[in-house]
């Protein structure tokens, strides 16, 4: 028998074990692969869902309809990942009502308007743009980690969060001077694109927040979330249509008013990537072994997101034909380097504190 190493996780670092296999290839080899696998995967979700739901979900497309239809997609998938690794049964047992509710139901109803804001953006900024802005959600989940769960950020975090507000400033005044703007109302770029985009952000640190308090710290299940909050959710996008101009239109012209066949694929993409994102966490957490791959397991979320971004650049321009705006150029390395940085340089607890 021959020792391999692998590691374990304590306070951001990482720390070998040895453990004995009977074979000489690492025992976790297979995971490092399915790391990857579902890290590309998830990267090609991330940095192509912005264009294809731009191309794919038209204009006339209620956006309550498309909405609703995600978080039924959302369910399908939670529950098939439940059911194939053997915990359904066991959640269903424990499941109660009020401790759905108490983890749940807020987030839930930020989250579905943060997803109608997003579906409204997606259509007035073009995708690059549109992926860039999102990430100031990164900035908005760092405050609410900290005023939420007391999550304190590094000195180059902070620094790396004000370059994020810089790229966001910087695009949103090129968006709306660019020729590309002009042919439009710039005001409609504005309060429909650039500030729905910025006022997700927002939802998504709040949410993102209270979920990550429930998960780690009231040891809620994040597949069992899933399923709770998408109902939940459903439930208030619902109960709005009585009054909301969604309602009036989906009661004059269908739920499926504007839906195409295509209308699918971003519906389902969208659904499939939350589910990447907790296998990439699973795997990604749950392995570490002395190699190359150290970098992208130490910062799985980062290399996604940056890698996610020049995918949307490269997509746009090879099927709109539409390069990145100057403002664009300039933005996109600003943004890859917050990101990078603030992955790499994560709070150190000092020993007072611990």
């Amino acid at each position: 028998m021959e020792d391999t190493t692998t590691t374990t996780t304590t306070d951001n670092a990482v720390k070998p074990t040895t453990v004995a296999t009977s074979k000489g290839k690492p025992k976790k080899e297979g995971s490092d692969k399915k790391v990857l696998v579902y890290s590309a995967l998830l990267t090609l979700q991330y940095g192509s869902q912005p264009l294809i739901s731009n191309r794919f979900i038209r204009r006339e497309v209620i956006v309550t309809s498309s909405v609703l239809a995600c978080e039924v997609a959302k369910v399908i998938c939670a529950f098939a990942v439940l059911a194939f690794n053997g915990s359904l049964e066991k959640l269903c047992k424990d499941w109660s009502l009020l401790r759905a509710l108490t983890f749940s139901g807020l987030p839930a109803a930020i989250y579905a308007l943060q997803n109608s804001l997003l579906q409204i953006s997606y259509k007035n900024l073009d995708s690059l743009t549109f992926s860039m802005l999102n990430q100031t959600k990164l900035f908005f989940t760092a405050f609410f980690g900290y005023m939420i769960l007391r999550q304190k950020q590094s000195t180059q975090q902070i620094g790396a969060l004000f370059l994020l507000i810089v790229a966001a400033v910087l695009l949103s005044i090129g968006e709306g001077t660019s020729k590309a703007s002009r042919s439009r109302n710039p005001e409609e770029v504005l309060f429909y694109g650039i500030i729905p985009v910025l006022i997700a952000s927002v939802l998504s640190g709040l949410a993102s927040s209270l979920c990550q308090w429930a998960s780690q710290v009231k040891k809620h299940s994040s597949y069992l979330m899933t399923i709770e909050m998408s109902i939940f959710g459903s439930l208030c996008l619902l109960a709005s249509l009585s009054q909301s101009p969604d309602g009036i239109a989906m009661r004059k012209h269908g739920f499926f008013h504007g839906w195409t066949p295509l209308t699918l694929v971003p519906v389902v993409a969208n659904a499939l990537g939350g589910i990447l994102v907790g296998l990439v966490t699973t795997y990604a957490g749950g392995v570490r072994k002395a190699s190359l791959l150290d970098c992208i397991y130490l910062c799985v979320p980062g290399f996604v997101i940056v890698s996610a971004l020049l995918v949307t650049a490269l997509l746009q321009f090879v099927f709109d034909g539409k390069p990145p705006s100057p403002y664009c150029l300039v933005a996109l390395p600003i943004v890859i380097t917050s990101i990078s940085i603030y992955q790499k340089y994560p709070y150190q607890i000092k020993k007072k504190e611990a």
